[in-house]
């Protein structure tokens, strides 16, 4: 179905069929002096051509627009300030409303459109954009405070007549954000930064076990919700090397605080047990590319802080996203991504922190130990019956079923000694019988 701005310009215009450039360099978005150029998509979107971002109507985009321009601003009249070809897009909306008989005054169609109700509007770019993150409605109601170490994050299940993997979530670049605005979407994705970009070193080195991206990839393709868990391992101060050994899988659900606290605590022996401290964290973006969002970004600022603890040493902590299956990653493998956030500078403490590139040595684990294979059946288990498991027996593609997709993901993460092969494909047919 075309929308609302689609049709009023198709309708004044007559362009038929609808194509991207006709409108190209000629929807500006005039506040104070300052202009701005986007596209107008097939389907009524707006693009903004300087950082990609997509808007889902004029009133979204003229309200980022102005508070780029004036942070203060509360709200603003898309259709009255974009323009078409020279044309207020409202001026078009009139005459659409009178030419169809929409029992609309002349007078109130002539108006600015605030008093067609800006605000329903902002509203529902925000409800569109949570369905872009995959967020349901009971999640908004039950959604708990910012996720920190204590309170990891397990949106709930998207419902099964949405179907976010073909929303795409265009990620902005940091310098476009400026100071913070509690309007922002806190799902809004972040370009990560390299230290190189901004003249600077890695300030810790990092090295990764082939075991922890197995298992952490694997947890990533059971749901098509997202999934966190702790990574475990070591940093040596005079090396400054961080050693990450062990990941360890979140089975809890958002809103069961009973079950993350035991979940938590088996977690927090399990690290004792092994001799290993608690180095960082892990969640997936399912549909979306394995950058972080503003949330999450905080999150791990968050996270920095509290395994800094009171000592005045420094101590990384590491994040790492993976997104199975997002559209635009190349072939069957899952995309995952390192991150760590350098803090705002100090003459802009109200910035958000930076998302920085983090470079990792990868080491092949020489075989698959029998705690992650066990990890794995229990997290089979967990996800088992589930609305939101993966159908493991559906097509993914026209040439691989969503089994297919994860073992060749698995693949490029496997230890040397693939002994153990026969155990794995047990785990694979328990996971096709799960649906």
């Amino acid at each position: 179905m075309e929308s609302f701005l689609e049709g009023v310009l198709k309708w004044e215009v007559g362009a038929e069929p609808w194509e991207q450039h006709r409108v190209r360099e000629d929807f500006l978005e005039e506040d104070l002096g300052k202009k701005f150029m986007g596209d107008l998509q097939p389907d009524g979107r707006i693009v903004w051509q300087e950082t990609g971002q997509v808007f889902n109507s004029p009133s979204a985009w003229a309200t980022h627009c102005k508070k780029l321009v004036n942070p203060a601003k509360k709200s603003g009249c898309g259709w009255a300030s974009v323009k078409y070809k020279g044309q207020k897009l409202d001026k078009y909306k009139a005459a659409w409303l009178r030419r169809h008989q929409l029992h609309v005054p002349a007078a109130v169609a002539d108006e600015s459109p605030a008093s067609e109700g800006e605000e329903e509007e902002l509203l529902m770019e925000e409800e569109e954009e949570e369905v872009l993150a995959g967020v349901s409605a009971e999640e908004k109601i039950r959604r708990p405070p910012p996720k920190g170490p204590s309170e990891p994050a397990h949106p709930e299940a998207t419902p099964l007549g949405k179907r976010v993997e073909n929303k795409i979530r265009v990620p902005v670049r940091y310098c476009m954000l400026g100071s913070r605005d509690s309007a922002r979407n806190p799902h809004t994705l972040v370009e990560v930064t390299s230290f190189a970009a901004i003249n600077k070193f890695q300030p810790f080195n990092v090295a990764i076990s082939s075991n922890v991206l197995f298992l952490l990839d694997f947890h990533s393709h059971l749901t098509r919700s997202e999934v966190v868990g702790y990574l475990g391992g070591r940093w040596d101060i005079n090396s400054q090397m961080l050693t990450v050994l062990r990941a360890f899988p979140c089975r809890s659900r958002l809103g069961d605080v009973d079950t993350g606290a035991t979940v938590e605590e088996e977690i927090y022996q399990s690290l004792l047990l092994r001799g290993l401290s608690l180095v960082g964290w892990y969640h997936s973006h399912p549909h979306s590319p394995a950058l972080p969002s503003l949330q999450d970004i905080d999150t791990q600022m968050d996270y920095q802080l509290r395994l800094q603890g009171s000592s005045n040493g420094f101590q990384p902590c590491l994040a790492l996203l993976c997104s199975p299956y997002y559209s635009g990653n190349q072939g069957p493998e899952s995309k995952i991504s390192p991150f760590w956030v350098m803090p705002p500078p100090e003459q802009r403490p109200s910035d958000y922190g930076i998302p920085m590139d983090v470079e990792m040595a990868y080491v092949q684990d020489s075989f698959l130990t029998n705690d992650i294979l066990h990890e794995m059946m229990l997290l089979v288990e967990f996800y088992k019956g589930a609305p939101d498991l993966v159908r493991f027996q559906e097509p993914w593609n026209q040439e691989h079923t969503y089994l297919d997709k994860l073992k060749i993901s698995l693949a490029s993460r496997m230890p040397k000694d693939q002994g153990l092969c026969h155990v794995l494909e047990q785990v694979y047919s328990v996971l096709k019988q799960g649906n």
